[in-house]
């Protein structure tokens, strides 16, 4: 069973919506300029809308993508119009999230226990933020919980993991600032393994500072976990502040080269105009965006619902 497998609820939706308000208003904005003055979808439309999305942050290569789709489209009926456009690009954005890996509901492997997610992002992103939030609602659903302070080169990661345990009732495995990250991780695991936890969360380094001296500061931590759970860890999530825009999509690549990332989370759509980043990030990753963000409350960190979204970001006031 997902931990969050039940129905997407009114609330979520809600919020959701809410999350993405200014997304949406900035793109129907621009979409509204692409087509104004013109009944039918020809060129210039075309060259506006390329220019509407790539502005929306979705990316050149899927913008291209998704322009390709609609051109066919258009080469296919001969009557298409721009009152349709929103209708058909709803369609094949749909149609392109659907084809990348992105997951719909999360479930905890059964026969993985504890099962072990290890979070990597840079700092600034809300990677500590979305690990107590997960906790909570880990938490919420019956789930215990274990963390490790692995982020060892910041006092403030280590002190802000520590609050989020208090707050959520979770033990925090912590050595301090400056500890050997991995050594952390390796007590989180061992003291989760003995307490007989559902989950581990291993919070860790967010320094980009090379990618060589990361790829082997993850490939450490990682190997040492395995000393006490062998196919430890079961996930890698990288965390993205989707408020950055292309700056997350750098920050994916990096990651993606410097360690094995099975699935991401996109934070801070709320109060930013950037949501098609969600969309180009998919489609050129093609990992699971499990997780977005779309507020401050503890259930606005969500389960990424491809459907949802899409209709969240179409949706006519």
């Amino acid at each position: 069973m997902s931990f969050l497998s039940n129905l997407f609820s009114k609330e979520n939706k809600e919020s959701l919506d809410k999350g993405l308000e200014r997304s949406k208003e900035s793109f129907f904005g621009k979409l509204g300029k692409a087509i104004a003055g013109k009944s039918s979808v020809d060129d210039e439309v075309l060259d506006n809308l390329e220019e509407t999305l790539v502005s929306s942050d979705v990316g050149i290569n899927t913008t291209l993508k998704i322009i390709e789709r609609i051109q066919a489209r258009v080469a296919r009926d001969k009557y298409l119009g721009t009152s349709e456009l929103d209708r058909i690009l709803k369609e094949e954005i749909a149609s392109l999230l659907a084809e990348a890996n992105t997951n719909q509901t999360f479930e905890i492997p059964q026969n993985k226990k504890p099962y072990v997610l290890m979070v990597v992002g840079v700092n600034g992103v809300g990677k500590t933020t979305t690990i107590g939030k997960l906790s909570a609602q880990f938490k919420k659903s019956g789930k215990s919980v274990v963390l490790g302070a692995a982020d060892t080169f910041r006092a403030a990661a280590v002190d802000q993991l520590k609050l989020w345990g208090e707050r959520v009732g979770v033990p925090v495995i912590a050595r301090g600032m400056n500890t050997d990250p991995s050594a952390v991780a390796y007590d989180a695991v061992e003291y989760g393994v003995k307490e007989n936890a559902d989950v581990i969360i291993i919070d860790t380094a967010g320094r980009l500072h090379t990618k060589v001296n990361l790829m082997a500061e993850l490939s450490k931590i990682k190997r040492v976990m395995q000393k006490v759970i062998p196919d430890a860890p079961h996930d890698v999530m990288l965390v993205l502040d989707g408020s950055t825009g292309q700056n997350a999509v750098i920050q994916a690549r990096e990651f993606t080269k410097a360690t094995d990332v099975t699935c991401l989370a996109i934070t801070k759509l709320d109060g930013t105009a950037k949501g098609g980043v969600v969309i180009g990030i998919s489609d050129e990753f093609k990992i699971p965006v499990r997780y977005i963000g779309v507020g401050e409350k503890v259930d606005d960190l969500q389960v990424f619902n491809k459907s949802e979204f899409v209709d969240s970001l179409f949706r006519k006031n």
